[in-house]
């Protein structure tokens, strides 16, 4: 006896088979499997050398292999593919190029605190990122390149000059390098060449002080009445203290 079985249903279950056997298709067509489905190892060492083969052109494209001064690799391009990205900086007017994560996170900070506390920024005045043949190898404007700098209103402080900053601007920066915990070098503080508009990642990329850092300034951000944005007393006893320890390390 032949059941009655609705023609919409008869067509549902046709083309339900129909989109399996499509999805299947190319997982057995995929180089590196046989056409039983089982791997093929021939197959599967050429996908594993094509897959090392664009890396190893990625890398050429992107990497310098050279390091700049805080042992980061500088890059040759930004926004493609890379680890170095333009990124906003949220509650301002300014965008800057820097190396994705952590550093980001950091150095971000600098440049909100800054905006509030300090001077509030326009669009330009940031610069992030530059080109390994547009730094100086042996200075720490080299960082840039790496993407593990920035230069606040370089035009305003140029490389060289020292008294860029009234005292208590200068208060605030030592703070927010204290909020930092040494991981970010102030360019001011370099004796060959000082760049009072500098702010640099001041650890290797290892260092696990960096992602402890950049977790406690992230719970900060996610936290009302905390970090950057909510105004704090730079001549605290305690923070005054802290960031006199740092200067003294740093300029050391």
């Amino acid at each position: 006896m032949t059941a009655n079985i609705p023609r919409r249903t008869v067509l549902r279950r046709a083309a339900f088979l129909a989109a399996g056997a499509t999805l299947a298709s190319p997982l057995f067509s995929t180089p590196g499997y046989a056409a039983d489905g089982r791997p093929d190892p021939a197959a599967l060492r050429a996908s594993l050398r094509k897959a090392q083969a664009r890396a190893a052109a990625r890398k050429a494209r992107v990497e310098s292999g050279i390091k700049s001064r805080n042992g980061w690799t500088m890059e040759k391009v930004v926004d493609d593919r890379g680890n170095v990205y333009t990124r906003p900086v949220p509650g301002t007017p300014v965008d800057v190029q820097v190396r994705m994560g952590d550093v980001e996170t950091v150095l971000v900070h600098v440049v909100h605190r800054f905006h509030y506390e300090i001077d509030a920024l326009r669009k330009g005045d940031v610069v992030g990122w530059r080109t390994p043949d547009s730094v100086r190898r042996g200075l720490s404007e080299s960082n840039q390149a790496s993407g593990t700098a920035l230069q606040i209103r370089p035009g305003s402080y140029p490389s060289g000059v020292r008294g860029g900053f009234y005292p208590l601007e200068e208060l605030v920066i030592r703070d927010i390098l204290a909020d930092c915990e040494g991981v970010v070098r102030w360019g001011g503080d370099d004796r060959r060449t000082p760049d009072e508009s500098l702010f640099s990642i001041d650890v290797a990329p290892s260092d696990p002080r960096l992602t402890e850092v950049a977790d406690k300034i992230r719970h900060w951000t996610q936290t009302p009445g905390l970090g950057s944005g909510v105004l704090v007393d730079p001549l605290q006893p305690r923070r005054r203290a802290s960031a006199k320890r740092l200067a003294a390390a740093q300029r050391a």
